[in-house]
């Protein structure tokens, strides 16, 4: 029996415009966005973002040293949230639909200070409510120093939370971070970047 959710923050929360992004930091000066981005788990300074391994005024200055210019703060939010995509109504109205029925409902995100800046703000919904009003529990790389799909963001979560992995279902549009999931034992469900899951996932609640 499921009685737990864990979801994914960006392709399943927030649709994810990966090509919006690439071209915000293309307009930074930085050329090879393209190689340098990536929809599920970044590299290089991106990735050492999301990781935590440097702060966002960090990211800043490698990012202006790559630019051979000096970026601001601002422009490396405002580039960050290209991936920002659409914020479907019916998502939120899901997300609490779900917690009303008893479910315990996780966010479990590889993000960055920059983007969850934004979740954060009372300008997330639209409502003046922030993302932390729609779950009971939030699990960010940056914060806890790891990245899905290594299986220990996983195992943290489960310990933190006490959870039982087949009591749990795991709802992520990354094809690597589900299967990693799978073999620790969670339920997956892998909805594609920006799918209306709202009623698909009660087939995997059953």
């Amino acid at each position: 029996m499921i009685k737990n959710i864990v979801f994914d923050f960006g392709g399943v929360v927030i649709t994810l415009n990966q090509q919006q992004a690439i071209e915000r930091f293309k307009q930074l000066g930085l050329a090879d966005a393209e190689e340098r981005l990536d929809p599920y788990t970044q590299q290089g300074i991106f990735g050492d973002l999301e990781l935590g391994k440097i702060s966002g005024e960090e990211f800043r200055q490698e990012l202006s040293r790559l630019v051979n210019r000096d970026v601001s703060y601002e422009e490396c939010r405002y580039a960050w949230l290209g991936y920002c995509g659409e914020l479907p109504r019916r998502n939120l109205v899901a997300l609490r639909k779900l917690r009303a029925e008893g479910y315990r409902i996780i966010m479990l995100s590889n993000t960055n200070e920059f983007m969850q800046s934004w979740a954060e703000s009372p300008e997330f919904d639209g409502e003046g409510h922030g993302v932390r009003d729609y779950f009971d529990a939030i699990y960010r790389s940056y914060e806890v120093k790891l990245m899905k799909p290594a299986d220990m963001f996983f195992r943290h979560v489960l310990s933190q939370e006490r959870l039982f992995p087949h009591e749990t279902l795991f709802v992520d549009d990354g094809p690597r971070n589900v299967a990693a999931a799978s073999q620790i034992g969670f339920r997956t469900y892998c909805p594609e970047n920006g799918a209306d899951w709202t009623k698909d996932i009660y087939e995997y609640l059953k």
